[in-house]
This record gives structure tokens, C-alpha cells and sequence, in this order.
């Protein structure tokens, strides 16, 4: 790992529709000049969830040009080659995962899914404040880590210790 260069990050979801999606511009707009992340979900959902877009606008990070896509399309030859993947949620880490261009690192960062929480407007959009505020932590984290200087498997520890951060749904499935 070099600190010169953009790295780029996949965040894996079954839906890509909530979770994947606050992850994606959450470390876009933080990890920008040294970070390009995309999502995908393993079974994508036809649009976008709502709750999620509406929290973004609420943390002041983009909200727009969003799609829920498959991730074959990142398996794909022409395809943007992954230095990190990290799964979200617990369904999509105990997947077949496409088997990736070059050799990502991987790391399960589970959280619970905000958009199967039932209830009220309130309790909905709670949901995914949560669910954006474990992410943001794991990814502000994750920034922080010398990825010039640090050897692969110091941060291979690194990356799962990140997903079992507070909020973790504790799922100790291999990521991609």
C-alpha cells in the first residue's frame, strides 16, 4: 500500500439499498482524494431506500446519483480493481462472493439493517441514524489507519477489529 495513490473500496449489502449506500458516501466524502468507494448488493434492490437518503442529507453528505446495482458489475473485466471490500451486513458476508479482480483485503463490518425496523417515521429514521453513526466510526477508523506503512496482516487485524466496533452484529463470517 502506497500513500500516493487513491484506493479504492467496495461496500458488499444483499438489498445495496441502505446500509452499502451510507457507507458509500460516508467514505467518499471523508476519505476524498484518497478514497473512491462504491456499493453493490448481492440480490439489488430497484431503488434506493428513501430513509437512507434523507439521513445523508441530515449528516450533510451527498445524497443524489445513488443506485442500487448488482455486484457482478464490479467482477467484471474493465471494472474498477478493489483494494478493500467490507461487507455490512451479515447475509452478503455468508454469500458466494464473485471472485474479485487482484487481491483485495476483506473484513466483515455487519451492522443491523435499518430499513427491516418497523414502527413509526421516528423510529424508522432512528434506525438509520444508528446505522450511519456505526458506520461513520468504523469508517472514520478505518481513515486513520497507515495504510503506507502498516504490513498486511497487521492490517487484516486491524480491518475486523474496525467491524467489531459498537454496533457490530458479531457474525464472525469471512467477507468476500
Amino acid at each position: 500500500m502506497t500513500a500516493d495513490r487513491v484506493y479504492h473500496v467496495l461496500f458488499l449489502c444483499t438489498g445495496n439499498s441502505a446500509r452499502s449506500i451510507l457507507a458509500e458516501s460516508i467514505l467518499n466524502a471523508e476519505g476524498k482524494g484518497r478514497f473512491r468507494a462504491f456499493s453493490a448488493g448481492s440480490q439489488p434492490k430497484d431503488k434506493v431506500n428513501p430513509y437512507a437518503l434523507k439521513e445523508l442529507q441530515v449528516l450533510g453528505y451527498p445524497s443524489t446519483g445513488f443506485s442500487s446495482k448488482s455486484w457482478d458489475v464490479f467482477a467484471e473485466a474493465g471494472a474498477p480493481e478493489m483494494d478493500f471490500i467490507f461487507t455490512v451486513c451479515d447475509s452478503a458476508a455468508g454469500e458466494a462472493c464473485p471472485v474479485w479482480i487482484g487481491h483485495p483485503m476483506t473484513a466483515h463490518w455487519g451492522v443491523e439493517d435499518p430499513a427491516a425496523v418497523e414502527g413509526s417515521e421516528v423510529d424508522k429514521g432512528r434506525a438509520f441514524a444508528q446505522a450511519a453513526r456505526f458506520l461513520k466510526n468504523r469508517i472514520m477508523a478505518f481513515l486513520s489507519l497507515p495504510l503506507s506503512s502498516i504490513d498486511k496482516l497487521a492490517l487484516e487485524q486491524h480491518l475486523r477489529q474496525i467491524g467489531a466496533m459498537e454496533g457490530s452484529t458479531n457474525n464472525p463470517v469471512k467477507a468476500g
